[in-house]
């Protein structure tokens, strides 16, 4: 157990942060928000970064709003006692259940100064520009679904735009029990390309609404019709996030630039190495803490 384990009380001061010293922090569910700040580090190598995988409570999909924002909540105050200015929740459904909420209630009273940002705003700013018969396709979990929250997003930038939705609760699993390249996985992605392909034929971009599938990428190609567009999160998110920076230089000089990784998870340091190594393509050495 990490003798560091903060306490997430909201009456707990956060430390304060020396200008230069602060550092990013990657919040997910799990292991999927990995995907996430790959991208991010491979444009922006030279700041420091915090990844927080909550992998004993994951998945999120399956909870109450309640219970998201609580678990999202402790996860940011987590970071911020580590010494991170910034927090990016790398969660679907944390960021269509939770951010809102953290950004308009509990940072005023946190600390004003800090930020929490999400994926969905930078994936949707992206991805209008990108279809031309205007119908787009949502691959996510059931929560992020039944959230809305892509729909809604989509339509405040582009309001004649269709959006069509499928839940895949089958895809997260296969990554995470290594089955993402198996002869089994085709089955299950060949099965929801179909199915939203026939919902609207007219879908010429697809969203990969979750950060665990680009590890299906090489079977969503395979079964995805020519034409499609494939829209996986990261690279967007890491080209929002420089954007973010430049816009905000005083949260830029806030940040140290060591080009360092630290990981925390709440599961078992070995099984969340193994799993990491998968995601980030180099070895993974994490410590464990409790939310």
């Amino acid at each position: 157990m990490n003798n560091n384990t903060p306490n997430t009380n909201p009456h707990t001061p956060l430390p304060p942060i020396t200008p230069g010293q602060a550092r990013i922090g990657i919040f997910d569910s799990g292991y999927g928000g990995l995907t996430i700040l790959r991208q991010i580090r491979q444009l922006l190598p030279q700041y420091d970064y915090i990844y927080l995988g909550d992998n004993a409570r994951a998945p999120y999909g399956s909870h109450s709003f309640d219970i998201i924002y609580r678990y999202t909540l402790q996860a940011v105050q987590a970071l911020f006692q580590q010494g991170c200015q910034l927090v990016i929740l790398a969660c679907n459904t944390a960021s269509a259940k939770a951010l809102r909420t953290i950004q308009q209630r509990d940072l005023p009273t946190l600390d004003p100064t800090r930020r929490v940002l999400g994926v969905i705003r930078p994936t949707v700013e992206a991805v209008g520009p990108l279809t031309h018969t205007h119908h787009i396709g949502l691959l996510a979990t059931q929560g992020t679904v039944n959230s809305g929250s892509y729909t809604l997003e989509l339509h405040k930038l582009c309001p004649d735009i269709t959006v069509t939705s499928l839940a895949c609760p089958m895809w997260v699993p296969l990554v995470e029990n290594f089955e993402y390249d198996s002869p089994g996985a085709d089955y299950f992605v060949k099965k929801r390309i179909e199915g939203i392909m026939r919902l609207d034929p007219d879908i010429d971009t697809l969203i990969l609404g979750c950060t665990h599938y680009p590890l299906l990428m090489n079977k969503i190609v395979k079964y995805t019709p020519p034409g499609v567009r494939i829209v996986p999160q990261g690279e967007y998110v890491a080209a929002a996030l420089r954007q973010y920076l430049m816009r905000h230089p005083e949260l830029n000089t806030m940040l140290s630039q060591r080009g360092t990784c630290h990981y925390l998870s709440t599961e078992s340091p070995d099984k969340f190495n193994q799993s990491a190594t998968m995601f980030m393509h180099e070895n993974v050495s994490a410590e464990q803490i409790e939310l």
